[in-house]
């Protein structure tokens, strides 16, 4: 599986920087092709499943990931959303935590671990450099 890391530092608060990340739709603007929304819940509990939809014309993909952990922030304490992605293509998981560093900054951090059904494992470094630039772009997009 590739894993890859991305941390941003914002001037946002917590609940700022935490109600952003866990804006599912806006996730989508920051992907190329891709639409994200939660198809089961609000998108903000254990239990409930975010779906991104990826299209290039007549071809598609669904990435459904399910919510296993879910803690806003709350005074001295971060946040965390994790999810398992269930889908056919795409499988593994994420988390999106939000933390206040030592200067009083907010520290958002996207960290995955993902395997595409068809791409071998020997592509993992490939796949974790393209993840993080894709998914870094989309960590600005979503911080701005």
């Amino acid at each position: 599986m590739a894993v890859f890391l991305v941390t941003r530092t914002t001037t946002l608060t917590p609940a700022a920087c935490w109600a952003r990340l866990t804006d599912w739709p806006r996730h989508g603007e920051g992907v190329p092709f891709t639409l994200v929304g939660a198809v089961r819940g609000a998108g903000r509990a254990v239990g409930d499943v975010v779906l991104a939809r990826t299209a290039i014309g007549p071809l598609a993909f669904d990435d459904p990931m399910e919510i296993v952990a879910f803690r806003a922030p709350e005074p001295g304490r971060g946040a965390l959303c994790r999810l398992e992605k269930r889908g056919r293509i795409v499988r593994g998981w994420a988390e999106l935590r939000v933390d206040t560093g030592e200067d009083g900054s907010t520290r958002a951090v996207w960290v995955e671990e993902i395997r595409v059904k068809g791409v071998p494992a020997a592509l993992d470094p490939l796949t974790a450099r393209v993840a993080r630039a894709v998914f870094g772009r989309a960590l600005d997009h979503l911080l701005s």
